[in-house]
């Protein structure tokens, strides 16, 4: 059987970084006892205004519905958002965000842009540019 060649160098650096800065910023968002989920959940429900059903957030949260299902029941155990009755649709269960809730995700914000700032200070000032462009080119499909 043929073995499998090594992955190439640029991804496994690639892959280390991202891993190294998600480390990071778990770490900023762990005192608030937050996570890069729960933010982002929270985030979502902050930007739409209103309560959301949870087909729309993880619709808007680019995940399955049951993740967001375990997102929404530990962030209700914390207090931070509540289950409510869709009025339209008896079917459906929307998440709201309680007072507390739009604390922490200002807070989980703060701490990330915090993070980030220590992250990016450590890029070169000659070179955050070129960084920057270089990230965009990774992503671009061709």
């Amino acid at each position: 059987m043929k073995e499998a060649p090594p992955l190439p160098l640029l991804t496994i650096q690639v892959l280390d970084a991202l891993h190294a800065v998600e480390d990071r910023l778990e770490a900023a968002l762990e005192p608030l006892g937050l996570s890069l989920a729960k933010v982002n959940v929270l985030t979502k429900l902050v930007a739409a205004g209103e309560p959301l059903p949870l087909g729309a957030l993880a619709e808007r949260c680019a995940c399955v519905r049951s993740n967001i299902t375990q997102l929404v029941d530990r962030l209700a155990a914390e207090k931070l958002v509540v289950r409510s009755d869709d009025p339209h649709d008896r079917r459906s269960v929307r998440a709201e965000l309680t007072a507390e809730g739009r604390s922490r995700q200002a807070a989980g914000l703060l701490a990330l842009h915090e993070a980030e700032r220590a992250l990016v200070a450590r890029i070169p000032r000659g070179h955050r540019e070129s960084f920057l462009e270089s990230l965009e080119a990774l992503r671009r499909e061709s």
